[in-house]
């Protein structure tokens, strides 16, 4: 088995070389990931300049990096490396829970293999002002590649693990509501500038992604690239029927 591994925290960021060594033993490892951090960046692709594909040496790995997004590494690392059986994306150094799915640049790279035919899993982590203890999650990593990989019927999985897991859970994405605040601030030098922070404002529903690790369960979200809402179409359709062909 072809694990290509990426991220959007940089090649150079711990987690992927947890993630690296906890997939060696379900197959041929490659890492292709951002030359620079690229956090919140979602599905962008670079389409107005071209890309440079660099090696480099990331432990005992072959690993490239590429000055472009989390896509952007997956895209250019399939052509590069043929025939890749799955793409893992991570460990992120922060959760990518509920609505922050929609921006997470870990998750765009899993999406990215599901695109392209490949089977995509992301992995993110609680990461405060400690380090996480990779030590700790990649028996627990293992146990969801054991799982997960070569499965057909999950292309496209979102993967988050507590700090101290105590289990596995399958679970659902929380769509609650998040509180999006800009904070102004001062550069030293004195121009203003502003942070962008979410935070929850509803409690989280159990069986979702958030009640889990919060409870200290590894969340296992199974995820679509069609977006369609069946039911808002459906109901679409009941409403106000298909429009008339213009040659009727």
């Amino acid at each position: 088995m072809r694990i290509l591994v990426a991220n959007d925290d940089g090649i150079y960021s711990p987690g992927i070389l947890a993630l690296a060594e906890a997939a060696q033993t379900f197959g041929e490892v490659r890492i292709v990931a951002p030359d620079v951090e690229q956090s919140s960046m979602g599905h962008a692709i670079t389409h107005a300049r071209p890309l440079t594909y660099r090696r480099t040496q990331i432990g005992d790995f072959e690993a490239w990096r590429v000055n472009g997004t989390p896509a952007d590494c997956v895209a250019l690392g399939a052509y590069q490396w043929k025939d890749v059986d799955v793409v893992l994306s991570g460990i992120n150094l922060g959760p990518n829970l509920g609505n922050s799915i929609w921006h997470s640049g870990t998750l765009a790279a899993a999406k990215q293999a599901a695109l392209l035919g490949m089977q995509g899993i992301a992995f993110s982590t609680p990461a405060a002002d400690a380090k996480p203890e990779f030590d700790v999650l990649q028996p627990f990593v293992a146990r969801v590649l054991t799982m997960l990989l070569g499965d057909r019927a999950l292309p496209l999985v979102n993967v988050n693990l507590p700090d101290r897991p105590r289990g596995l859970r399958w679970t659902w994405q929380s769509v609650r509501h998040y509180d999006g605040a800009v904070v102004p601030g001062e550069h030293p030098q004195g121009r203003e500038h502003f942070w962008f922070i979410v935070k929850p404002i509803e409690e989280v529903e159990e069986g979702s992604d958030r009640w889990a690790v919060q409870n200290g369960y590894v969340s296992m979200t199974p995820l679509r690239l069609d977006l369609t809402s069946e039911e808002a179409l459906a109901e679409a359709r009941l409403r106000h029927r298909e429009p008339p062909d213009e040659s009727d």
